[in-house]
């Protein structure tokens, strides 16, 4: 009787991601591939709502979700993850109760405060990449200099306007996000940033396809490129910072 409960759920889940498995670059290997992975999501706001969505209908086995805000009115412009119901509540445990709804085969782990130097390398120590999820300057560079100590890659992400550009830094030999964006500016982080609702799920939506495809090693990397999308013009720059 046990035999078979495995026997169905191994059906359940042949199923389940059925659609791209039958993609040749992914298979049934690639989707064990997924399950055994650990990907780590700094915030889980305008970018990381959309991003998650995605990976944990994907099949990654492990995800991590730092957030320590709680929901308001102003989010559900964008915030995807979040209802009404969820006003003045913590959005790591919201988050966790959504995607768990989602995907029970995915082991969903929060964080439900912010990322900081006395807790990055604890947090992110066991997991395979880092996300950014985030909305201000200063965490991106405690997550890039947290995975460069690690070696692990960084897939950065940030919208302002009808902008968005993501990277992946640390990977097949790119450089960092502090490469790139060598000063820190604080005046910038201290701004609301406006931002059209649809704009954090395109880019969000494309790093979860970078995020899957870093894990499995398919296709072409964003390491040692900026990707950077202007919704209004519809232009579309793959600028190469080697």
């Amino acid at each position: 009787m046990e035999r078979l409960g495995r026997m169905d759920v191994n059906q359940d889940l042949r199923i389940r991601y059925s659609r791209q498995s039958l993609l040749p670059e992914i298979g049934l290997e690639g989707q064990a591939l997924l399950a055994s992975k650990r990907v780590l999501v700094v915030g889980a706001g305008g970018l990381g709502s959309p991003l998650l969505y995605y990976l944990v209908a994907a099949g990654i086995g492990h995800i991590g979700i730092v957030e320590g805000d709680t929901v308001n009115l102003s989010n559900l412009q964008r915030q995807i993850l979040y209802t009404e119901a969820d006003l003045d509540k913590p959005k790591a445990d919201c988050a966790h109760r959504r995607l768990s709804s989602l995907n029970s085969h995915c082991d969903i782990r929060v964080y439900p405060y912010f990322f900081t130097s006395d807790n990055a390398l604890t947090i992110t120590s066991n997991y395979d990449l880092i996300v950014d999820g985030c909305d201000n300057n200063r965490t991106r560079y405690l997550m890039d200099n947290t995975a460069r100590t690690l070696g692990i890659p960084y897939l950065y992400g940030a919208v302002s306007h009808f902008i968005g550009q993501c990277s992946l830094f640390h990977y097949q030999g790119s450089g960092g996000y502090s490469d790139l964006f060598s000063s820190l500016d604080e005046e910038s982080d201290r701004e609301i940033i406006p931002v059209l609702g649809a704009m954090p799920g395109i880019l969000g939506s494309i790093m979860a396809l970078e995020t899957l495809k870093t894990l499995l090693g398919i296709g072409t990397s964003l390491a040692g490129k900026l990707l950077r999308i202007d919704a209004l013009s519809l232009d579309i720059q793959l600028l190469d910072l080697q």
